[in-house]
């Protein structure tokens, strides 16, 4: 039951990330999916990859605290599809990982899948830099948290590679390309 808590926490942040636009809104979003991935880490790595994980979460939420549009900005005018694509992903990823798989971690697939398919389509869905760095540092983390789903062994490496792009990503100076 609180894997399927963490994993719809995960969800809950990647739709964060999804639906706003502000500095405040991103960054609450992948606090908020840091902390539900973290949990995740804990049951399948143990405390030392959900420290990882939680401390990368928290670290990209900082640097966008940074840079980006100031305000909360979620939910703005015209985001209705984003809306809709966040309640879809979240639909189908429940029915993928308790229904259409077995075995345990159902919250672990239930939150990768829907981390690595909100987090791509911010990507391919903004022209703000800062979602973008945003959404990239929380696809890093998904990836970590995906590749333990299903291991035999309980390494952290996956999940610290995972954090420390994620944390060096948000840090990165959002810039606006200039045209020659």
């Amino acid at each position: 039951m609180i894997e399927v808590g963490a994993g719809i926490v995960a969800w809950a942040g990647a739709s964060l990330v999804v639906l706003g636009d502000g500095r405040r809104g991103l960054a609450l979003g992948v606090a908020v999916a840091g902390l539900g991935l973290g949990a995740l880490a804990w049951m399948h790595a143990g405390p030392f990859a959900a420290a990882a994980v939680a401390a990368g979460g928290v670290i990209a939420a900082a640097g966008r605290l940074l840079s980006g549009q100031p305000g909360w900005h979620v939910m703005p005018a015209g985001s209705t599809p984003r809306l809709v694509l966040c309640v879809a992903v979240g639909l189908v990823g429940l029915w993928f990982g308790f229904a259409v798989t077995t075995g345990p971690g159902g919250g672990a697939r239930f939150a990768a899948l829907t981390l690595l398919v909100l987090a791509p389509a911010r990507i391919l869905w903004s022209e703000d830099r800062a979602a973008l760095l945003t959404a990239t540092g929380m696809l890093a983390l998904a990836m970590g948290v995906a590749a333990a789903v299903g291991a035999v062994t309980t390494d952290i490496w996956a999940y610290v590679a995972a954090a420390l792009l994620a944390a060096a990503v948000a840090w990165l100076p959002p810039r606006t390309p200039r045209v020659a």
